[in-house]
């Protein structure tokens, strides 16, 4: 309990019912006889500061996910707050108190990517639950500062929780899930930003989860969210889903039931308009005022928090100026954010980097390759200069070469101009070809193809992905490209991972960019031209198909994602690769027996053997070598980065909860019997060895009791 609690509850006790059921709104009005002043909760802030004017706008949260660095988004969470307080007090200064104005910030994402044709996915840190863990307290941690008293911004975990499409049916769809899975893999991450992050709010999502609708679910918001972890903050319905109860759900008949319902199951908070319902709801005796109280209680203790409501002001936030905004500082980490998340996806004989001193002509072509909207993914901010792929190429190389550009295709569309026939660029990219002597191909998707339904234009997809493949014409540019002889370079910008089989086949180079930040385009040319080495792993896994893929609407984890897959992945979870060559040294644990209670000390060292610094991952995964058990799985990981001869040595330590596995009924169990370690720089699996050469580490470690954690 905050040492605001009480104050927060004598304030709410002071105000009468009207006053109490406007501070339950997202637009809370003010209550000028309690010094109350207005506020607008709604704020948005998963990859900086969004929709409210210049932000540093970093990379797209799957692109920061393929960092594996939780320190980083530490970081990135920090200059968020700050130019957040920045902001708010300039805004303050001016009397705006509107939507995108506050400082309780509705990032970060933490849904499972389960399926990759979600639109909404790269809002996400990846598939894996403990990475999205990792990820999300280290952002978290940043963006609040790590004084629960007094925090620098407020962050909200969501979408809570089984949620991850389809976009489409999200309003009246019930995710069925059992036990075992929606402990195992749906809950993770938002009980670590409960219990480490001290996460401030929690969002409820869309649907139905096992028919409970998320944002007024008993299950969730009561017996697990505040019994089981022991959530002391407040709860925020997303934007409408109350109204979803009556209008779409039909488990209600009326905007009074769904006010009802949701806030007798623990929602403080409605984003949307049905919560003005509460004064006929606690009138007529279906909502005791009592529980009202709380939710206001809830509330306000979050905003005494902030130091903007209440005597105790935070001065030294109320110190920061506009000045603070888009420094050069940001910009440097946004950089470094960039360079550290793109993937090198295939890199055959060693083709990459680019000498441009051999060059001639460089032909760049492609619908994302002068796109600034492919830099910034959704929810996105406004960054002061942008450089899209073309830009930084052509800022790279100078007068030494020249470039020649073609759009070649629209993203999706059969033609760039509405008058022109079908395929109006292909002669233009026939040309480029010609003339050049490498061929970068920029393709992929944005933000208006994939994305959230409604928020996406939903003439495409209602912001999912139809399939794994490049859309429109894009694959037939790319086989133009490969056509004249010369050699293609792909530069994929998605948020997602797609199906590249053809690609990989027929490319000499693939990076995955994702939607790498509004300066993104600097950070690709400086890899494909060897200022540094690419260090990004894959948080999802790239398959080679999606028919493969089980339905969209099945949220049974079976043959979902690196932990349940059964066929082979293009491109696994946790790989990339790099310029340099790293060595892995000898691998020892301080006991090879593990216990309920007990630990085990993991180290090994790392050399960077090649002629580039870099950056490594070291990952370690558990197997319990029993049937019906997930495949190994990331327990820890270690980020570190080496100059060329230098070597280190890690320490990474594994908990009893790294080798325990929930049951049917949800309990976690350790169990009795042998469990394998796998400490390397990648997965333990066939594929990540032939695309790498190399292999992991293998610790075998014995249980010898089984015990309830």
């Amino acid at each position: 309990m905050s040492k605001y609690r009480e104050k927060a509850a004598a304030l709410a006790a002071q105000m009468n019912l009207e006053e109490k059921v406007g501070q339950t709104l997202y637009t809370a009005p003010a209550v000028e006889r309690l010094g109350i002043p207005s506020y607008n909760w709604w704020n948005e802030a998963l990859h900086g500061v969004a929709r409210a004017g210049t932000a540093t706008v970093f990379p797209q949260a799957i692109g920061m996910a393929a960092t594996f660095d939780e320190e980083l988004l530490k970081q990135v969470g920090d200059v968020i707050a700050t130019e957040a307080r920045a902001k708010y007090n300039a805004q303050q200064k001016a009397g705006d108190h509107d939507i995108y104005k506050g400082l309780t910030f509705w990032a970060p994402n933490v849904n499972l990517f389960r399926d990759p044709r979600w639109g909404r996915g790269q809002e996400t840190y990846g598939e894996d639950p403990y990475l999205t863990s990792r990820l999300a307290v280290g952002f978290i941690k940043g963006l609040q500062g790590e004084d629960p008293d007094h925090l620098k911004a407020a962050a909200c975990a969501k979408h809570f929780a089984v949620h991850s499409g389809p976009e489409g049916i999200r309003h009246e769809f019930n995710a069925v899930v059992s036990k075992q899975d929606l402990y195992e893999t749906y809950l993770p991450a938002f009980k670590a930003c409960v219990q480490e992050a001290k996460v401030e709010a929690v969002m409820g999502a869309y649907n139905r989860t096992n028919g409970e609708p998320c944002c007024a679910s008993k299950t969730l918001l009561q017996d697990i969210l505040r019994k089981e972890w022991g959530f002391k903050g407040h709860v925020v319905s997303d934007c409408g889903a109350i109204a979803d109860f009556h209008e779409n759900h039909k488990i209600t008949k009326t905007p009074l039931e769904s006010a009802t319902m949701a806030m007798n199951n623990g929602c403080d908070l409605n984003c949307g308009c049905v919560f003005p319902n509460l004064r006929d709801a606690v009138r007529g005796g279906y909502v005791d005022e009592a529980r009202l109280d709380e939710a206001v209680t809830n509330l306000m203790e979050c905003r005494m928090k902030l130091g903007i409501l209440g005597d105790d002001r935070q001065e030294e936030m109320d110190k920061i100026g506009y000045d603070q905004v888009d420094l050069a500082s940001s910009k440097a980490l946004n950089q470094t954010v960039s360079r550290r998340s793109l993937v090198l996806l295939k890199n055959e004989d060693n083709f990459l980097p680019l000498d441009k001193s051999k060059l001639h002509t460089i032909g760049v072509i492609g619908p994302n390759a002068d796109s600034r909207k492919a830099l910034v993914g959704n929810y996105e901010g406004t960054a002061s200069r942008y450089i899209t792929v073309l830009e930084g190429i052509e800022d790279y190389v100078g007068d030494d070469v020249k470039v020649y550009y073609s759009e070649a295709c629209d993203l999706w569309k059969d033609r760039t101009s509405g008058l022109a026939q079908a395929d109006d660029r292909i002669s233009e990219a026939k040309a480029v070809c010609e003339v050049s002597d490498v061929i970068i191909a920029v393709m992929g998707l944005d933000s208006s193809i994939e994305g959230e339904q409604g928020d996406a234009g939903n003439e495409f997809a209602s912001g999912d992905k139809k399939d794994l493949l490049f859309p429109g014409l894009q694959r037939e540019v790319l086989e133009v490209a490969y056509s004249s002889g010369k050699p293609v370079i792909l530069v994929s910008m998605t948020g997602s991972a797609m199906a590249l089989e053809w690609e990989d086949a027929h490319c000499k180079a693939i990076l995955q960019a994702w939607y790498p930040g509004a300066a993104g385009g600097k950070a690709v040319a400086e890899a494909i031209f060897g200022e540094y080495s690419p260090e990004g792993k894959l948080p999802v896994t790239f398959y080679r198909t999606s028919e493969e893929l089980p339905e969209f609407t099945d949220y049974a984890m079976k043959g979902r994602t690196y932990r349940y897959m059964e066929k082979e992945a293009l491109y696994p979870f946790g790989f990339g690769l790099s310029y340099t060559s790293f060595e892995q040294g000898k691998t020892s644990a301080d006991r090879m027996e593990i216990e309920a209670g007990g630990q085990l000390r993991i180290k090994t060292s790392v050399k960077n053997t090649g002629k580039f610094a870099g950056g490594q991952t070291i990952q370690v995964y558990v197997k319990a070598l029993r049937d019906n058990t997930p495949n190994a799985q990331l327990k820890g990981l270690k980020k570190l980065s080496l100059q060329p001869g230098e070597e280190k040595e890690v320490e990474i330590v594994l908990t009893d909860k790294a080798f325990a596995l929930y049951d049917e009924d949800a309990h976690f169990m350790l169990e009795a019997g042998d469990y394998e370690v796998s400490v390397g720089m990648q997965q333990p699996d066939r594929r990540s060895s032939e695309l790498t050469g190399q292999t992991c580490s293998v610790l075998k470690v014995h249980c010898s009791e089984t015990k309830e954690l």
